[in-house]
């Protein structure tokens, strides 16, 4: 709108109200010819009207009169203010760009001025003389050479990110070559918005960085974007932005996101959606070899975890020649998808012709992403229902190290991502014990989920008995031995769980009554009397060292959510 208040036609032109919405954005031009014109109008259309046309009989009589409060003197102009005022929440309502008035001698009622300054939406009066005729010539020229020069813009840029790609070039190379054309920052990321490709100048980056679009893993939130131009006044991030999906073979590989402080040029979208197709070649190629790749890599790991091949000087060669260093300290990390859930957030709605990558690719490609961009020489494999990583670690940093990882990878379970559980070996100190650490890693990832439920993080060291009780496969027989145990304290209930937790904290303290009183915050006596209700429930603990033994372990079993 502010763009065409240069035009030579509408120089003479004034703004009555709505000033704050003149960055709306003109695809069109119409006239109104009557109040009822409503079902005729289209979003992002600039009306053009004349006082007779908005109240033919209030403008003929008194050329839109109004008394000395600002507002129309009869009862008849008062109905007519109000049709004026219904008129303006609609067209705002459809999205129209704003109105043009030819008022001559009359005036708009003040309410009618107000209303639009609240609702942004412009109102203009035109120059006396106009010719509705010679302003939708020239609107439309102005939108033809808009729209010309926008295919030349695309055009250009596809021909040159075209050029990349035939040369060899990646992702990294497109985002460079458009974020100078746009002059902004662009971002090529995955579904979830894990970044692949960042480029811009540094003020652009800096406002990409400010624009709070980020979780704590450095994870694009996309979620809060739209697919198309978000409009400046949508955007609370100080700047405006515009997304494309990636789609190729009917496959949702990406996002492709431009982002600047001030208003994106004209056919960013338009660009975008070029570079999209570019893009989406570029990611099916590099997919497919790939994947070639993965599965040679995958298999020679798959055997050195296994044991099928002994590691030895040759095999440290060879996997160096693969790029993993296998030859230091490290821990194995198994990572598994848990159970879906009926409905998954992100995923493509019903009937959609865009399916998403599986979650268990979109997983591997997470770990692979966040493992190389800390060190390309860890070896990162997707077998098919784990993630296996063999993870470089200092004496008593690995648990912090892993935390760290996990909480990449997971970031803040946007994205459509599904939770995941993971479990980590001991220390491996020489290649020769790979396997025995890959073993460690599944049997801790399954204890741990059967013990803490979907999500867990268990290191092998830390299992204990619960290594012991996942051998048994017959869930029934672990719940049944803890409620021959522990009776009603077993159950659900608060008060089993408040005297469970009393139970648990005696055995912590080796039945030590004053520490037990004194960590539960509980009177002595106090403490003596729920020992005596304890030992009526499941029987003298505190004496018989064979019954504490089962009590320990039926507690044990409570706590194992996997059952």
């Amino acid at each position: 709108m502010a763009e065409l208040l240069e035009a030579p036609r509408l120089a003479g032109a004034t703004v009555l109200a709505g000033g704050s919405g003149l960055n709306r954005v003109v695809r069109g031009v119409g006239v109104l010819e009557v109040p009822d014109i409503l079902p005729g109008v289209k979003a992002h259309q600039l009306l053009l009207s004349t006082a007779f046309a908005l109240d033919p009989a209030s403008a003929a009589a008194a050329g839109l009169a109004t008394d000395a409060a600002g507002g129309l003197a009869t009862d008849a102009a008062a109905g007519q203010r109000r049709q004026l005022l219904r008129l303006i929440e609609d067209l705002n309502a459809r999205q129209l760009s704003g109105i043009a008035v030819e008022l001559g001698a009359a005036q708009l009622p003040a309410q009618v001025i107000e209303l639009a300054d609240e609702l942004g939406f412009p109102v203009l009066r035109l120059g006396d003389g106009v010719v509705f005729d010679e302003v939708l010539t020239e609107v439309y020229e102005l939108l033809l050479e808009r729209q010309s020069q926008v295919l030349t813009q695309s055009d250009a840029l596809h021909a040159a990110i075209s050029s990349i790609v035939l040369n060899g070039g990646g992702l990294p190379q497109i985002a460079d070559e458009v974020s100078q054309l746009l002059d902004c920052a662009l971002l090529i990321t995955t579904p979830d918005g894990r970044v692949q490709a960042d480029e811009g100048g540094a003020g652009h980056r800096q406002a990409v960085e400010a624009a709070g679009l980020w979780d704590s893993s450095g994870r694009l939130l996309v979620e809060r974007l739209r697919i198309g131009l978000l409009a400046a006044e949508e955007d609370e991030y100080g700047g405006q932005a515009a997304m494309t999906s990636i789609v190729a073979g009917g496959l949702d590989h990406g996002r492709i996101v431009a982002y600047r402080q001030q208003p994106l040029p004209p056919g960013t979208v338009q660009a975008l959606e070029r570079v999209a197709i570019v893009a989406a070649l570029t990611i099916t190629k590099e997919l497919a070899v790939s994947a070639v790749e993965g599965k040679f890599r995958g298999d020679y790991l798959r055997d050195v975890l296994t044991g099928q091949v002994a590691v030895d000087e040759p095999v440290v060669q060879h996997c160096r020649s693969l790029g993993w260093d296998i030859d230091r300290p490290m821990v194995v990390l198994v990572a598994e998808l848990d159970a879906a859930e009926p409905s998954k957030p992100g995923a493509a709605p019903a009937g959609s012709a865009v399916v998403q990558r599986s979650q268990h690719e979109r997983f591997v490609s997470a770990w692979q992403q966040v493992l190389r961009a800390r060190d390309k020489t860890v070896p990162v494999v997707g077998f098919s229902h784990e993630v296996v990583a063999l993870l470089p670690a200092r004496s008593g940093e690995q648990a912090r190290m892993v935390a760290e990882l996990i909480a990449a990878v997971s970031g803040d379970r946007g994205g459509g991502r599904q939770s995941f559980s993971a479990g980590v070996s001991r220390r491996v100190l020489e290649p020769s014990e790979i396997a025995t650490g890959y073993a460690q890693a599944r049997k801790a990832v399954s204890v741990g989920r059967r013990v803490h439920g979907h999500g867990s993080v268990s290191h092998f060291d830390s299992l204990g008995v619960h290594r012991l009780l996942s051998l048994v496969p017959d869930t029934a027989e672990l719940k049944s031995f803890a409620t021959e145990v522990l009776g009603v304290l077993a159950s659900d209930a608060a008060d089993a769980a408040d005297l469970r937790m009393t139970l648990q904290t005696l055995l912590d303290t080796n039945l030590n009554v004053a520490e037990t009183a004194r960590l539960l915050h509980f009177h002595y006596n106090t403490l003596r009397y729920r020992i005596s209700k304890l030992e009526r429930i499941v029987g003298p603990f505190t004496t018989d060292p064979h019954l504490r033994l089962d009590v320990a372990l039926a507690l044990q079993v409570v706590q194992m959510r996997g059952i």
